[in-house]
């Protein structure tokens, strides 16, 4: 009898949080609360282009947590920072200032994509507002020095085409549902209907919530110029990578060196997944979260 397969075909949202919103660094921002208000607080930050909707999954299976989901600045309901570069700096000076609204105390950050490289430049730069750290598909190696550099460029020129274009052209390039269903269908693994057509629905439903041209060029540059690994070895605090075996943003190599950089922490590889690990594994990976969360408590 062959193995079990470890992805998880049975994708329920069984919440979808209380809202909150505030300004953050002029950011009129969106987030959503989950879990147990009374239990220790996790922050949870999306990878480019998603939005909270992307880590309720992930949500479902730390309800024993309070767990915050906002959307980045731009994204999802979340508005863009006025007059400022999106950059990962920029991304990092709203999420201290969400941190200190929200906690005001040391938090387990977790971050996943695009967010792992946010989390992990807040945590080096202000070590003060982050405990501990959990990177999911942590970027860990430069979008235009690897596999993917010819795909990095490509796609470069067409966030710049969406925000050159006419209005009302650009943005129908940038929220063109073809382009929406190639990128979900090169980084799923998985080959089970009911599963894919869920992730199918989650990306056509939320990819295309950004709230200008401009500030969604800017993410996409600030997520291929800079990398977790570049800030991780700094970093004191325990440290977690979740990793995906199959993952085409950074390969296994690339994530053993990041690891091997580390002050102190561990690497957990979730083996036949791809990307996107928060819709394909992702209780399998909340469970890993929490074993970590409570390691580094002991």
């Amino acid at each position: 009898m062959p193995p079990a397969s470890v992805f998880e075909l049975d994708p329920t949202v069984t919440s979808h949080g209380k809202l909150h919103e505030a300004t953050m660094n002029g950011s009129l921002t969106r987030w959503w609360e989950y879990g147990d208000r009374s239990g220790e607080t996790l922050v949870l930050v999306h990878g480019f282009r998603g939005d909270h909707h992307g880590l309720e999954l992930l949500a479902q299976g730390l309800l024993d947590y309070r767990v915050l989901i906002p959307d980045l600045p731009g994204f999802g309901r979340s508005e863009p920072i006025p007059a400022a570069e999106h950059n990962v700096s920029t991304y990092a000076a709203w999420l201290a200032e969400f941190l200190e609204f929200t906690v005001q105390e040391p938090i387990h950050l977790v971050g996943h994509s695009f967010g792992s490289i946010v989390s992990s430049y807040l945590t080096a730069t202000r070590p003060d507002l982050v405990q501990r750290l959990t990177l999911i598909n942590p970027i860990c190696e430069p979008a235009l020095d690897g596999d993917q550099k010819l795909m990095s460029r490509l796609a470069e020129m067409y966030y710049a085409a969406g925000a050159l274009l006419p209005g009302p052209l650009g943005f129908s390039l940038l929220k063109s549902h073809i382009i929406t269903r190639l990128s979900s269908e090169f980084m799923m693994k998985n080959s089970n209907a009911e599963l894919r057509n869920f992730i199918n629905g989650q990306h056509a439903a939320y990819f295309g919530a950004f709230s200008s041209r401009d500030a969604v060029l800017q993410a996409y540059r600030a997520s291929i110029s800079s990398t977790a690994a570049e800030f991780t070895p700094v970093i004191t605090a325990p440290v977690q990578m979740i990793v995906a075996e199959e993952d085409d943003l950074g390969s296994m190599e690339g994530q053993r060196s990041m690891f091997a950089a580390l002050q102190r922490g561990r690497c957990d590889v979730i083996p036949e997944v791809g990307h996107l690990i928060h819709y394909e594994t992702p209780l399998r990976a909340a469970a890993l979260i929490a074993d970590f969360h409570q390691e580094a408590t002991r």
